[in-house]
């Protein structure tokens, strides 16, 4: 069984087990969350058994998961650079995110 969940604006394929790093959520690291809104729900079979909109049951369901970590990704540089002009601008970002493992999908 695996579920689609949406959380900080994000969609990902989730399964019991799986450990994923969604955009950072509030939460010390070992607390029990329940991720954001559950779009889709499948069987083992492949198929839908709950779509979003399509029955009042997937308002029911709910993917549980326990807060692993907090952490920074991977630095990107911005290079902004304009010919002729002598105009270079480098800027760096690490986007901050939390590492969940997900226990259980309740449909």
């Amino acid at each position: 069984m695996h579920a689609i969940v949406e959380t900080g604006g994000k969609q990902f394929r989730v399964a019991p087990g799986d450990v994923v790093r969604v955009p950072k959520l509030a939460g010390e690291p070992g607390s029990e969350i329940a991720l954001g809104k559950v779009l889709a729900v499948f069987t083992d079979g492949g198929e839908a058994s709950i779509l979003s909109g399509a029955s009042t049951a997937v308002d029911a369901a709910r993917v549980n998961a326990t807060i692993t970590a907090h952490d920074r990704g991977e630095k990107v540089l911005v290079f902004k650079f304009k010919r002729k002009k002598q105009y270079k601008r480098t800027q760096g970002h690490r986007q901050d995110y939390t590492e969940v493992r997900i226990r259980d999908i309740v449909a």
